[in-house]
């Protein structure tokens, strides 16, 4: 049910940037919003993972330097028949965590220096677990595309801005087939339905990680703790990371710059995810 939901929601989005771009241009604008979608969709299978950890700051470790990040990877990968990502330390005191990549067989996964220093064994395979199940969905992938496409309308948006400017807001322009009130509502609501659509796939992910990493380690408690520490060390450490890279991680990270009411917040609220797994416990 989740994948049909994703599936729709990717499926939206496209439709935005295309409708987007024959509000800007006529059927010439729509054939160029097409083209947009799919050199994204490109650009995010090939690229998204070396983006995300450059714009992060990730450096790549040994197992010398990172010796219990590799035991509990190395543990969790044979137990779930997963091959071997990358390992990469982000140099940052906020504790947090994620994985990148387009496939299994091509992920990285990116732990924070803060992160290593206050996760026990049980709370790191936690978290551990959690990315592991980002990879093995190609959740990564998936939010990768979303975000670049969300980006493109961002783009198509300021495009009608500058458009509406310059041929104003009466009658159709006929040199160019745009349409200045479908351009009008492509300014006020693309933007707006993109960043929902694009919040309604990450929020369906971070849940069904959470429950397979559980599955994969075989009980909550790590993740219940982790996740706990999390929220209390992210409401206080801030994270010089970009917005995009922000929805990638396992909890929010506090940016010095801003932050998002829940509403627009990429991750479901803590307290909800924490509530679902204390359930699991009762369950067992």
């Amino acid at each position: 049910m989740r994948g049909l939901k994703t599936g729709f929601l990717l499926i939206a989005l496209t439709m935005l940037l295309v409708l987007g771009g024959e509000a800007i241009s006529g059927q010439n604008g729509m054939l160029f919003g097409l083209a947009i979608a799919f050199a994204m969709n490109i650009g995010a299978y090939f690229f998204s993972d070396k983006i995300a950890l450059k714009s992060s700051h990730a450096q790549p470790v040994t197992r010398e330097q990172a010796p219990q990040l590799y035991a509990v990877m190395e543990r969790l990968c044979a137990k779930g028949n997963l091959p071997m990502p990358k390992l990469y330390v982000i140099p940052e005191e906020a504790p947090n965590a994620f994985a990148t990549g387009r496939s299994p067989h091509h992920a990285s996964v990116a732990a924070t220096a803060g992160l290593l220093k206050l996760m026990n064994d049980d709370e790191l395979e936690g978290v551990i677990a959690h990315e592991l199940s980002h990879v093995r969905n190609y959740d990564i992938l998936i939010t990768s595309v979303a975000a670049m496409l969300a980006g493109a309308l961002s783009v198509l948006a300021s495009i009608a801005r500058w458009g509406l400017m310059f041929t104003g807001y009466g009658g159709r322009d006929r040199g160019r087939g745009g349409n200045p009130i479908a351009m009008l509502l492509m300014i006020i609501v693309a933007p707006i339905a993109a960043l929902l659509l694009q919040l309604g796939i990450s929020r369906q992910r971070e849940y069904a990680a959470d429950a397979a990493g559980v599955k994969l380690v075989g009980h909550p408690y790590g993740l219940i703790s982790a996740l706990q520490k999390l929220g209390e060390y992210n409401k206080r450490i801030p994270m010089n990371v970009s917005p995009t890279t922000a929805s990638l991680f396992i909890v929010a990270p506090l940016s010095a710059r801003a932050v998002f009411s829940a509403m627009f917040s990429t991750h479901p609220p803590l307290s909800e995810r924490i509530a679902i797994l204390q359930n699991m416990t009762i369950g067992r």
